[in-house]
C-alpha cells in the first residue's frame, strides 16, 4: 500500500481528479488537498481523503505530511509562485520526497533531483503534433521519457509491408507489439507486417527515428528491411574465369545503382591469382567494397550462415552457374533474403522491370519492392497478365499494382493477352524480372515440358537478370 499526497487547484486539476477516481488503484491511499470545491467529483472512493486548505501554509501542510509516510507528491496548481512555495514547504519537512509537478510556466528546478517536471505546453504541443499524418507517436510518460517507445502505422507502399518480422534487422531496436484490425497479435519471427498494421517499437530514440524514416519512406530503401549490404559469392573451382570477371563487373554496376551501404565479396577456393588480381582491379576505385577470401573450403551453406549476420546482408548475388546445384544453394530459402541471379544480359542496359503475374497473393507481397527497385534502377514497370482462363483475381492484383504506381508516382504498363507467357518473356531484351522466391524453385522438376507455372519456368531462364523476393507461402 502506497500513500500519495495530491495537491490540486484549477481546471486541469478537476479533469485530473476525475481521471484518478475513474481509474482508481485500490492499492494506493490518496490524501487530496484542494482549495476550490468545484474540482471535486460526486464519487469519493474510500481510499481518498480530502482536505480543504491553502497548501502554501506550512503549518497546515505539515499536519498532513506527518500523518502518514507519503512516498510521492503530485502538485497541480494555478500559479508558478504557489508551486514554488509548496515545494519549499515540503522540502522544509523532507529533502528527498519524490515530487511531480505540472509546470506551465517553465519553472527551473534542476538543482532538485527529486522533482519530475512535466511541461504543460510541451505535452499539449506533442499531443497535437501526433495527430498530424506521417508524424511518429512516442511515449511521453513511460520509461526514460526520451522517446524510446514509439507507435507507427505501416503505410501502403512501404518496403516493410509484407515482410517477415524475422527478416527485419533489428539492431538497437525491437518490435514488441502489433495491432491489426483492433486486435493485439503476438510477435513471432514468422509474423508478416501488412499495410495499416500499427506496430509498437522500443529502442534507442535516435535509432527509432531512423527506423521511422525508413518505414514511412516509400522509395529508395531496398535492400532494406532485409539488411544493408549486398553479398556476392564466388567459387573459383566451379566457375570459369570469364564468368567470374563478368559477374564482378555486373555486380559493380549494380552496386552503383542500388542504395546499399556496402558490397561484400566472398571468394572461396581462390586458386587463380590472376583472376584475383582482376577482381581487385575492378573494385579498386570503390571505397565501400570488402573482399574476403576463404581457403578452407567449408562449403556454401556454412559460409553463408556465418556471413549473413556478420555482414548484415540484404541481398545475395549468385551466377546462374552456381544456382544449377539446387541442393547446395537451397539454404538460401531459410535465410529469407532476396536473391539476385546474374543473367547474360548486362545490367547497364536494363530499362524495364518486368512482372509476370502468377499467384496473386505472392505478387501482392512483393509489389512494394517492385517499385522500390525500379525507382533505384531507373527502369519502367511492365506487368504481364497472360491468363487464358481469365481469372478475375488477376484484375484485383493489376488494380493493386496500378494503385501502387500512383503512390510511387511511377506509371506502369500492363500487357494482357492469352499468349504463352514464357515465349513472350524470352522475346524481351534489356529487362530485369522481379518475382517471388519459392521453395519449389529449388526442387528437381521432372517433365519440365508439362509444367505451366510461370514462376518456375522463369527461374530456369538465364538470359536476363532476376531478383527473387522472399514471400509467405500459405
Amino acid at each position: 500500500m502506497k500513500n500519495i499526497l495530491v495537491i490540486l487547484d484549477g481546471i486541469v486539476s478537476k479533469k485530473l481528479l476525475s481521471r484518478m477516481v475513474d481509474s482508481n488503484v485500490v492499492n494506493n491511499m490518496y490524501d487530496v488537498i484542494y482549495m476550490d470545491s468545484s474540482i471535486l467529483c460526486d464519487e469519493k472512493p474510500e481510499n481518498f481523503t480530502f482536505y480543504k486548505f491553502d497548501p502554501t501554509s506550512f503549518s497546515k501542510l505539515y499536519t498532513v505530511l506527518t500523518k502518514v509516510n507519503h512516498t510521492e507528491v503530485l502538485i497541480v496548481l494555478n500559479s508558478k509562485e504557489e508551486i514554488q512555495s509548496v515545494i519549499k514547504n515540503i522540502r522544509n519537512y523532507k529533502k528527498n520526497l519524490q515530487i511531480t509537478i505540472y509546470n506551465n510556466w517553465e519553472i527551473t528546478l534542476s538543482e532538485d533531483p527529486y522533482v519530475n517536471n512535466y511541461n504543460g505546453i510541451e505535452v499539449l504541443a506533442n499531443g497535437l503534433l501526433e495527430k498530424l499524418p506521417n508524424v511518429p507517436i512516442v511515449a511521453q510518460n513511460i520509461g526514460l521519457r526520451q522517446g524510446e517507445i514509439m507507435e507507427l502505422r505501416i503505410p501502403f507502399g512501404s518496403s516493410y509491408a509484407y515482410r517477415y518480422v524475422g527478416s527485419i534487422e533489428q539492431k538497437d531496436w525491437k518490435i514488441f507489439g502489433l495491432y491489426r484490425n483492433d486486435k493485439l497479435l503476438s510477435i513471432k519471427p514468422s509474423l508478416v507486417l501488412k499495410p495499416n498494421d500499427i506496430i509498437l517499437m522500443i529502442g534507442n530514440p535516435n535509432v527509432l527515428m531512423q527506423v521511422y524514416a525508413t518505414i514511412t519512406k516509400t522509395q529508395g530503401q531496398f535492400p532494406r528491411p532485409f539488411g544493408e549490404n549486398l553479398y556476392l559469392y564466388f567459387d573459383l573451382y566451379l566457375q570459369t574465369d570469364k564468368e567470374v570477371i563478368n559477374c564482378a563487373k555486373e555486380t559493380r554496376d549494380l552496386h552503383r545503382k542500388l542504395k546499399n551501404d556496402k558490397l561484400v565479396i566472398k571468394i572461396t577456393r581462390p586458386t587463380n591469382n590472376q583472376v584475383l588480381k582482376q577482381i581487385y582491379a575492378i573494385f579498386k576505385k570503390l571505397d565501400n567494397v570488402e573482399i574476403e577470401l576463404d581457403y578452407h573450403n567449408i562449403g556454401f551453406n556454412k559460409i553463408l550462415c556465418d556471413d549473413v549476420k556478420r555482414f548484415n546482408i540484404g541481398m545475395i548475388i549468385l551466377s546462374h552457374t552456381l544456382l544449377r546445384n539446387k541442393e547446395s544453394t537451397k539454404k538460401i530459402l531459410d535465410l529469407k533474403l532476396p536473391l539476385y541471379k546474374l543473367g547474360i544480359e548486362p545490367i547497364s542496359r536494363v530499362n524495364q522491370s518486368v512482372v509476370l503475374l502468377n499467384q496473386s497473393t505472392h505478387y501482392e507481397q512483393i509489389s512494394p519492392l517492385v517499385f522500390d527497385i525500379s525507382n533505384q534502377l531507373k527502369t519502367k514497370v511492365t506487368v504481364f497478365d497472360s491468363d487464358p482462363i481469365e481469372d478475375k483475381t488477376q484484375d484485383v492484383i493489376i488494380e493493386h499494382f496500378e494503385n501502387l504506381g500512383k503512390i510511387f508516382n511511377t506509371p506502369i504498363k500492363t500487357i494482357r493477352n492469352n499468349k504463352n507467357p514464357i515465349k513472350e518473356l524470352q522475346q524481351l531484351q534489356n529487362i530485369i524480372q522481379i518475382l517471388p522466391l519459392r521453395d519449389d524453385m529449388f526442387e528437381t522438376r521432372l517433365f519440365k515440358f508439362f509444367n505451366t507455372d510461370s514462376d518456375l519456368l522463369s527461374y530456369d531462364i538465364n538470359k536476363f537478370n532476376q531478383i527473387f523476393i522472399p514471400i509467405i507461402e500459405e
